[in-house]
């Protein structure tokens, strides 16, 4: 199955597989606003009692795939409380503003299947009674319009219980945080807020606002249908389920596939024994590079990587030529996610500029002398400390390269670089 879609990144087309041969589930075989295909093959949107699906979420086991894994039902449960608590009606919000440049999953999940997403918008609005619902995309990708036409189908088919609002949101790293498209459908600035209080208790227009992953929203509706056995089928007793990841590989196109969690890193790499590569970049820029002699025999799971400091993630996976620089890399990702920061901390504003400056000088044969030892000390005084997780993931790339890459950071200092292929492997925006 091929889907082919516009991003903004250099990755051009997509495709949807899965890695265990079985039919998969996210990505359905017809086409992606076939409605009639859709109904046929799921029926329309099972509304349960209340509770009910916040109980069948909690055995499922489901956990947000935006990036931060927390568990879906108490998600649900923290909105639908502070509504009550507040006697304001939730807002429901699912966020497709896939910021990442280095992931292709939520643009093509929504070409691909926009019938499973809107249906688990609407399937979240029921359970936790909110009356407004929004689907946030990247400006310029063309998705909303495809989305507002797969709306109109099911309005006509009578299948919806709220009507959806469709808003792009600009075209920035940072601009598919909770808090930032929060603010955004408030009409001001998709810039994050500091986190107290939380979005579930204060979101868009002051209401309890429950902003869910597109691609949760798609397992959400699934689960509702055919249950949380059905869910643990793959997977682990404490990983369940699939999730879509964005591979790179060198002088390939970048794919989406869909993958058991658990599965291995080596078969999603579809890597061989005596295949080059140096080290495995694991959850996008805000992840960590893990070093090939261990990544490859790690499964894309918590318990697995996190020894590592890494996570599944956002699902981006990226493996690193053994030709190519890590910190050379590492450094253009760097500049990139420093021009991104929001610019309203000191974290960011000082701290990730003179880190990525510092980083260009590591990518150099021949770098000052305490480079290493900057960077290090400097990445201890932005963590924890931003107004939301941007200085922290930086630093988690950051910290996980000066290890990954030590050898090529003792080569630069003695005034040489291994790398004999320039080739940028990981994709950003035009202008980076």
């Amino acid at each position: 199955m091929t889907a082919s879609t516009s991003t903004s990144t250099t990755t051009t087309t997509t495709t949807s597989t899965t890695t265990t041969g079985a039919p998969p589930r996210l990505m359905p075989l017809y086409g992606s606003d076939n409605l009639a295909s859709h109904v046929a093959m799921h029926g329309a949107p099972p509304y349960p009692a209340a509770g009910h699906l916040v109980r069948l979420l909690a055995d499922a086991g489901l956990r947000g795939h935006g990036g931060a894994g927390f568990p879906v039902h108490r998600k649900l449960a923290y909105v639908a409380e502070a509504g009550r608590r507040t006697g304001r009606k939730p807002v429901v919000v699912a966020n497709g503003a896939e910021s990442e440049p280095a992931s292709a999953k939520d643009r093509t999940l929504l070409l691909r299947a926009p019938h499973l997403v809107l249906d688990g918008l609407q399937l979240a609005a029921a359970a936790v009674g909110a009356d407004e619902a929004h689907l946030a995309v990247e400006a310029g990708t063309g998705l909303a319009a495809a989305l507002q036409n797969a709306a109109a189908k099911r309005a006509r088919a009578g299948l919806d219980r709220l009507t959806v609002e469709f808003t792009e949101v600009p075209r920035r790293f940072l601009s598919g945080e909770s808090s930032a498209l929060a603010e955004h459908l408030s009409g001001r600035a998709a810039l994050p807020r500091y986190p107290q209080p939380p979005v579930r208790e204060r979101g868009v227009g002051r209401a309890p606002t429950l902003v869910q992953n597109v691609e949760t929203l798609a397992h959400l509706a699934l689960i509702a249908r055919y249950g949380a056995a059905w869910f643990r089928s793959v997977g682990t007793a404490d990983e369940p389920g699939s999730m879509l990841c964005t591979v790179h590989i060198a002088g390939r196109r970048p794919e989406v596939v869909e993958a058991p969690l658990s599965a291995p890193l080596r078969r999603l790499l579809m890597l061989g024994q005596g295949d080059p590569v140096q080290a495995v970049l694991v959850g996008g820029y805000h992840g960590a590079w893990i070093p090939a002699a261990h990544a490859l025999g790690l499964r894309l799971s918590d318990a697995d990587l996190a020894p590592y400091g890494a996570a599944p993630g956002a699902g981006v996976l990226a493996a690193l030529p053994a030709d190519r620089c890590g910190l050379a890399e590492t450094a253009r990702v760097l500049r990139y996610l420093a021009l991104q920061s929001a610019g309203q901390c000191g974290p960011c504003l000082n701290g990730l500029p003179r880190i990525a400056a510092a980083f260009t000088e590591l990518a150099r044969p021949g770098y000052p002398a305490g480079v290493r030892e900057d960077i290090a000390r400097w990445a201890g005084l932005v963590v924890g400390r931003g107004a939301c997780h941007h200085p922290d993931g930086t630093v988690r790339l950051v910290r996980s390269a000066l290890t990954a890459f030590a050898g090529e950071a003792d080569a630069h200092a003695a005034g040489f670089c291994r790398a004999t292929d320039q080739t940028p492997l990981l994709p950003l925006p035009e202008g980076n």
